[in-house]
C-alpha cells in the first residue's frame, strides 16, 4: 500500500542524504590536500510503478553518480623547482604500484623530487613520465621514466679563441727574436685564456704579440710543458704561432696561424684557432677583432668554446614541461620534459589512495603528450595546486542536506503514525 511505500520513499531519503553527508565530509577533509578536486552528489528520482490512467509514483531518490568537479584550484608559490602545477588541463602521469596493481597512475599533486636513483618521484615513490634528453640536450619521441639526478656534462676541447684587442701602433719594433725561454721581453704584449683539452683537462696559455715591422706582428702561443707531450714541467712550450698585418687605418688585413697543441692522454694533435675578427682581404671591415691604433695595447674581449666536464648543480623547469639542467662547468643542457596526460571524460577517472586516479572504460584512455599542445594545461614551477574545495560552498550543502534528512525523518514518522492508527481500527 501506499503508506508503506511512503516509508521506503523516505528511508531512501535518508540514504541518499547520508551519502551526499558523506561526500561533503571527504570534501571538507581534504580542503587542504594538494591538487585534490571536490566531488558532489548527483541524485536522481526512482520510479516505483505506472498507476493506469492515474500518472506514476515515485520511490524516492538514488544517488545516480558521485561527480568530480575538475574547476582550476589556486596556485601557490613554494620557491621548490621541483613542485610544479599545471594551469590548465591535464594530469601528470607517474608509473608505479598501488594497492597492488602496477601501472601507470594520474594525478595533480605535483610535489616532486629525486630519488636515490637519479629518478624524478613523486611523494609515494612512483616515477614521474616524460621524455628524456641525449647527451647534446635533444628530446627524445620515447614516453618512460624522467632521470636526470646523475646527469653530468661532457667536456668539450677548445678549438677557438676569440680575441678583440688593439695593438699599439707606436710600440717599438724588438729586433731579437722571439724566446720562449723569455717571452716578455722578446714580446710587446701578452695575454692569457684558459684552453680545455678533449678530457677536460685545463691549460693555462699566455698569448704574446710581438712587432716585426710598420704594421706587422706576429703572435707566438706558449703553456707549461708539463701538459703537452715532450715538454718539460715549469718550462712554456710553444702551441701556436701566426702573423698578423695592419694597413694606414689601423685595420686587419691579413693573418696567418698554425698551432701544435698535443695534450698528454688527450686527442693529439688538438686544433687551435686564433679569431682575430675579419680581415679585409677576407673581405671584412678588419675592425671586428685585432686593431692596430696608436693607443695603449689592450684587450676588450676574450673568449674560447671549450670548458671542462661538469656536475648537475641544479634545474629549472620551463612552462612546456622542459628540464633544463645547471652544471658546475657554467653550462646548461635539457634533461627532459615531463609529460602530461588529458582524457575525454576526466570526471571518470577511478579515485586511487595518494592523490592518485587511474583511467576507467568511462574516462577514455589517456592522450598523452607535451604540456601547451593538443588543449593540455602549462606548467607552473615552485608552485603547487591548491584543493578547489570552496569551504563556505560546503558548509552550505551541509545545512541543505542535514535539512534534507531531517525532512525524510518526518515523513517516515507520519507514516508510522498512520499505520499506527490504521492497526488501531481493527480494535
Amino acid at each position: 500500500m501506499s503508506l508503506l511505500t511512503s516509508l521506503y520513499s523516505g528511508v531512501s531519503g535518508l540514504e541518499t542524504n547520508s551519502q551526499d553527508l558523506t561526500i561533503i565530509g571527504d570534501n571538507i577533509a581534504n580542503a587542504n590536500t594538494i591538487g585534490f578536486k571536490q566531488t558532489r552528489a548527483a541524485f536522481a528520482d526512482q520510479l516505483a510503478q505506472s498507476v493506469i490512467g492515474a500518472g506514476q509514483i515515485g520511490l524516492g531518490s538514488k544517488l545516480e553518480m558521485a561527480q568530480r568537479i575538475l574547476t582550476q584550484g589556486s596556485l601557490t608559490a613554494t620557491g621548490n623547482a621541483l613542485d610544479l602545477a599545471l594551469q590548465g588541463n591535464g594530469m601528470f602521469v607517474v608509473h608505479g604500484s598501488q594497492d597492488g596493481t602496477t601501472s601507470d597512475f594520474y594525478t595533480r599533486d605535483g610535489r616532486f623530487s629525486v630519488d636515490s636513483q637519479g629518478y624524478m618521484v613523486n611523494l609515494a615513490g612512483m616515477r614521474v613520465q616524460g621524455y628524456e634528453a641525449d647527451q647534446t640536450g635533444a628530446i627524445t619521441s620515447t614516453l618512460g621514466d624522467l632521470s636526470f639526478g646523475t646527469a653530468t656534462a661532457q667536456p668539450q676541447p677548445s678549438s677557438t679563441i676569440k680575441l678583440k684587442a688593439n695593438l699599439d701602433a707606436s710600440a717599438n719594433v724588438i729586433a731579437a727574436p722571439f724566446d720562449p725561454a723569455n717571452p716578455t721581453v722578446t714580446s710587446n704584449f701578452a695575454t692569457s685564456t684558459t684552453i680545455y683539452d678533449s678530457l677536460g683537462t685545463a691549460h693555462q696559455a699566455s698569448v704574446y704579440f710581438r712587432k716585426t715591422g710598420a704594421g706587422t706582428w706576429e703572435y707566438h702561443m706558449l703553456t707549461d710543458g708539463a701538459g703537452v707531450q715532450g715538454g718539460t714541467p715549469g718550462q712554456p712550450t710553444e702551441i701556436g704561432t701566426g702573423t698578423m698585418s695592419f694597413d694606414a687605418q689601423g685595420k686587419l688585413v691579413d693573418s696567418t696561424q698554425s698551432s701544435s697543441f698535443n695534450p698528454n692522454g688527450a686527442t693529439q694533435p688538438q686544433a687551435l684557432t686564433m679569431d682575430f675578427g675579419t680581415s679585409t682581404t677576407a673581405g671584412g671591415t678588419g675592425i671586428d677583432g685585432l686593431t692596430q691604433y696608436a693607443s695603449s695595447s689592450t684587450v676588450t674581449f676574450a673568449s674560447q668554446d671549450g670548458w671542462a666536464s661538469g656536475e648537475l648543480s641544479g634545474v629549472q623547469i620551463a612552462n612546456d614541461g622542459t628540464i633544463n639542467g645547471s652544471f658546475t662547468n657554467g653550462q646548461t643542457r635539457p634533461l627532459g620534459k615531463v609529460a602530461v596526460a588529458t582524457f575525454s571524460a576526466a570526471d571518470r577517472l577511478s579515485r586511487v589512495s595518494d592523490n592518485l586516479s587511474a583511467a576507467t572504460t568511462e574516462s577514455g584512455q589517456a592522450s598523452v603528450g607535451l604540456a601547451g599542445t593538443g588543449g593540455r594545461g602549462q606548467i607552473a614551477a615552485g608552485a603547487l595546486e591548491q584543493s578547489n574545495v570552496d569551504l563556505a560552498t560546503e558548509f552550505v550543502r551541509m545545512i541543505s542536506a542535514q535539512r534534507g534528512f531531517q525532512a525524510n525523518g518526518k515523513t517516515i514518522n507520519t507514516a508510522d503514525q498512520l499505520l499506527q492508527e490504521l492497526i488501531s481500527l481493527k480494535r
